[in-house]
């Protein structure tokens, strides 16, 4: 994430109040599994209590390739990081950067510290968390701008919702709240991560569902989704990006696992039909297996069927006929010998 420049309108900002300093920070990765991805770009904006700034951005070689969807969302490419330092060999550089400074940043706490505490453990750097204050931007704005009905209900429909929590009250605002959208964002362009845009808020439900649903979840819980191959993809813990198939292949316990853990009954239902799908596939895979195997091989002697004769005589009129070589004098010597002439 970059950091805005300033502009005529925030100038007048005041100035924070710090007893120490405040270290911004975000982190680019090769994805958003903690403990599995690594940081290709660091940058930190470190602000002093006198309101004086100090800026230090590094990219970093994670030791693994970057997915190309990675890439696509923050622009760093392989070929990028390919000759910049791993994390190892800049992490006490950072640790001593940030010294004492509170942290902040933009769902930092849920992404960036955690990800940043793994790569300084794995470095073997001893960089504390204790007694600094975290301020996490994003928190701030998901609190004070309410997400709930009654927030949309005045922020769409600039009223009051009256009896909120009441069913048919909260249905029929709802439906009021969707037709204020429909006219507010009317020819409205909207960019998704990897920089595609549309105009996706328009009057036909299709659309609609196709914008409302982005992430495609097979369970609707979340923890399968299907991918842009239509295939279901596990969406969370050690297994998540790999197909669900390819996770009962190389591990079936999973299901079990799943089938007896604390998920809900529509993803263990969901779960379950690919598991007898699966198992459908392997039966049949097996059956052709051993039909294969089984097949009678005719005995020494036995006469072929004439298929196979035509299609042996067939390949030996269509084997490719060796040309003569030269006659050399040796062959004339032999000949000579041979037949005595």
């Amino acid at each position: 994430m970059s950091i805005p420049k300033s502009t005529p309108q925030n100038n007048f900002i005041m100035n924070l109040k710090l007893n120490r300093p405040l270290a911004f920070f975000d982190l680019e990765t090769t994805g958003v599994n903690v403990s599995a991805d690594r940081i290709v770009e660091i940058s930190i904006l470190k602000v002093f209590p006198d309101g004086s700034e100090e800026v230090k951005t590094l990219k970093i070689n994670p030791g693994i390739p970057i997915p190309m969807e990675s890439s696509l969302f923050h622009g760093i490419y392989d070929k990028d990081i390919q000759d910049a330092p791993v994390f190892k060999e800049v992490a006490q550089e950072l640790a001593d950067f940030i010294g004492d400074s509170d942290l902040a940043g933009y769902n930092s706490n849920k992404f960036d510290i955690p990800m940043l505490m793994e790569e300084f453990i794995r470095a073997g750097v001893d960089f504390s968390l204790e007694g600094r204050h975290f301020v996490d931007v994003q928190n701030i704005f998901h609190q004070m701008e309410q997400r709930t009905l009654k927030a949309a209900y005045r922020f769409y429909c600039n009223c009051e919702l009256n009896n909120a929590h009441s069913a048919e009250n909260d249905v029929k605002a709802t439906y009021e709240v969707l037709k204020s959208q429909l006219d507010r964002y009317q020819g409205m362009e909207w960019e998704d991560k990897l920089g595609n845009k549309c105009v996706p808020v328009v009057n036909d439900v299709e659309a609609l569902h196709r914008f409302t649903n982005l992430t495609r979840p097979v369970d609707f819980a979340g923890r399968m989704v299907f991918n842009e191959q239509g295939e279901e993809v596990f969406n969370f813990g050690k297994h998540k990006g790999r197909t669900v198939e390819e996770v009962f292949a190389i591990e079936p316990s999973y299901y079990s696992w799943m089938m007896q853990g604390d998920f809900p009954l529509y993803t263990k239902k969901c779960l379950d039909a690919i598991w007898q799908r699966f198992r459908a596939k392997q039966k049949e895979q097996r059956a052709v297996t051993n039909k294969s195997e089984n097949q009678p091989k005719p005995a020494p002697g036995t006469a072929q069927p004439k298929q196979e004769k035509r299609d042996h005589a067939q390949q030996h009129h269509q084997r490719p006929k060796q040309k003569p070589g030269p006659i050399t004098a040796d062959m004339l010597k032999s000949l000579q010998e041979k037949f005595g002439k």
